[in-house]
């Protein structure tokens, strides 16, 4: 834990979630505000307008009604003044007729036709209603009343502009309560709902990272069922097996120099008992002159083992010495190995091609075919006793190409489903109460150190282990597809 230790501790940011969350808010409250804002003062301006030119068209028909000239200045002022505007003006057929005027302008500074209005003119009317000069003459057109072709009226900047900023005061108030409390349902809901739970898989990672092997420290899972508890659920399954596996690394450490210090001391031993037995080649017993050179080649494996074991620390294997071996002798080695005879309560079945050969390392092809048919000793060993007939190990050997497969099966009681699924890992892959599962992980790293493929074949009475070594110039990979599509 020490790499992660010396990053320091880890702090939580200054401006976090719940500031940018509420930054975001406004502003997002803010540009929905604006989108509302243009349309409305647009149309509140249309609005404004055709209630003038509604006014006007009453009061054309009692102007247009009147004989030229019969309407006192002091009624048309008055109609204007109900109006807003400085002139009224009809057109009908050719002619343009002067309804009322209080003060004819010199220009016009805008013309709007009401009568067809499209948006982006709305909103450029909205725009230069707000910031045009208030003295400003605007020339509006709309429909004339009975057989007229339009009725126009020209008004002042000024009264319209007043209007239009009253308007957007009264917007602005309502739109700073709506949005005050948009916003602060739409922060709380947030906050509660998911900057609250980030915080709270914040800190606990934080928590978890200064002591990952404390599984206090582990998440406590709500019950939530959307993404946050997705995510809480697979936090605490993977602060769960990191904490197990930095358990087991700490007991590994611990077994590992536990290991070095008694392979230290049983390589002594192993070399004085080698010692001794090289006085047995002096004996001149047949019987000893027969085992003692195996005893021999057996007492200088486990003092290689021992000193590689020692040098390993670290231990990986060395790279395999490979050559073409004869598997026959091998398998029987193995068999003499673990004391198998023809009398013994397991039966040892070998049908192996004639002349078979593999293109590997025999002291670690010797291992491999020695842990698997331990293992398969061990297995049927547990439901003692034992009958040959009933209990056997059968080893099968063949050469497929430039592929030599050899398979090691047993008619015990297989493997349970959790040891499969960690069938060749250390400490993990053990169907046996007490067993380490060391022998199918060396095993598994020997197999593939050759380039080979180990595993154990499904639907199989027992157990199968199923072993490819290929030559060393042919591809596995290449060779399995030739098989499939064989």
């Amino acid at each position: 834990m020490t790499d992660l230790d010396d990053q320091g501790p880890v702090r939580a940011p200054r401006f976090g979630l719940s500031g940018k969350l509420l930054i975001l808010t406004i502003l997002f409250v803010m540009i929905v505000q604006v989108l509302i804002y243009v349309p409305s003062v647009s149309i509140f301006r249309l609005n404004w307008l055709n209630d003038r030119l509604a006014a006007a068209r009453t009061a054309a028909l009692v102007l247009y009604a009147a004989p030229s000239g019969m309407v006192p200045d002091d009624l048309a002022r008055d109609i204007l003044a109900s109006i807003g505007a400085q002139a009224v003006v009809m057109k009908t057929g050719q002619t343009r007729r002067l309804l009322a005027v209080s003060e004819m302008p010199a220009e016009t500074h805008q013309n709007f036709d009401l009568r067809e209005v499209g948006w982006f003119d709305a909103v450029a009317g909205a725009y230069h209603g707000l910031f045009d000069s208030k003295d400003a003459i605007l020339r509006v057109i709309g429909p004339a009343p009975r057989d007229g072709e339009f009725l126009e009226i020209l008004i002042r900047n000024e009264p319209l502009q007043r209007a239009m900023l009253r308007f957007s005061r009264n917007v602005l108030v309502a739109s700073l309560i709506i949005s005050a409390s948009t916003l602060a349902l739409v922060y709380l809901a947030l906050h509660f709902m998911f900057v609250r739970p980030m915080r709270r898989i914040t800190r606990n990672i934080m928590s978890f990272r200064a002591d990952p092997e404390n599984p206090s420290r582990t998440i406590k899972v709500s019950k939530r069922n959307d993404e946050i508890g997705v995510t809480e659920r697979e936090l605490a399954s993977m602060q769960s097996n990191l904490t197990s596996m930095l358990h087991q690394r700490s007991r590994l450490a611990a077994l590992g120099l536990a290991v070095s210090k008694i392979n230290h001391d049983l390589r002594n031993m192993l070399a004085s008992a080698q010692l001794v037995s090289d006085q047995l080649s002096s004996v001149r017993d047949p019987r000893v002159q027969r085992f003692a050179p195996k005893l021999l080649r057996t007492l200088e494996r486990a003092i290689e083992f021992c000193q590689s074991t020692l040098s390993y620390g670290r231990a990986q294997e060395a790279p395999p010495d490979r050559r073409m071996i004869p598997v026959e002798p091998l398998v029987e080695e193995v068999r003499e190995t673990l004391g198998l005879t023809a009398d013994s309560n397991i039966g040892w079945i070998v049908s192996i091609e004639r002349g078979l050969e593999m293109d590997a390392d025999h002291d670690h092809m010797f291992r491999v075919l020695l842990n698997l048919a331990r293992n398969a000793v061990q297995a049927l060993e547990a439901r003692a006793p034992n009958n040959p007939l009933r209990d056997q190990i059968r080893v099968t050997g063949r050469r497929e190409g430039g592929v030599a497969v050899i398979e090691v099966s047993d008619t015990g009681p297989g493997f349970p489903p959790r040891a499969r699924e960690h069938l060749f890992q250390a400490f993990s892959g053990s169907a046996r109460p007490g067993g380490t599962g060391l022998g199918l992980a060396i095993a598994a790293e020997l197999v593939r150190a050759h380039g080979g493929e180990i595993r154990l074949v499904e639907g199989t009475i027992g157990a199968t282990f199923h072993l490819t070594i290929p030559d060393q110039a042919v591809d596995l990979d290449a060779w399995r597809e030739e098989r499939a599509s064989a």
